[in-house]
């Protein structure tokens, strides 16, 4: 946010796009898909967590490997605005 307010400076671009990258793609993509699935597999009987663990992993998996992707990214691009 502070870079909208320093728009004018080579590095106010880096700081948004890193922010917004960290925000979106690893707190909100934490929030929204993450936690609700890791809370219903919470609530599985224990005899019947095979199953649905097979379903929730393959899910989980390429979800969390979009969420690293993006961490990456945002420490990239912010490490990029410290060096601009």
């Amino acid at each position: 946010m502070w870079s909208l307010f320093a728009w004018d400076e080579r590095f106010a671009p880096y700081l948004l796009v890193g922010g917004a990258l960290y925000l979106i793609g690893t707190i909100l993509l934490t929030i929204a898909y993450h936690v609700p699935r890791n809370e219903a597999l919470a609530r599985v009987e224990p005899h019947s967590a095979e199953s649905h663990w097979k379903r929730y992993l393959s899910g989980w998996t390429a979800w969390n490997h979009l969420r690293v992707v993006t961490a990456l990214a945002a420490a990239a691009t912010l490490t990029i605005a410290l060096h601009v």
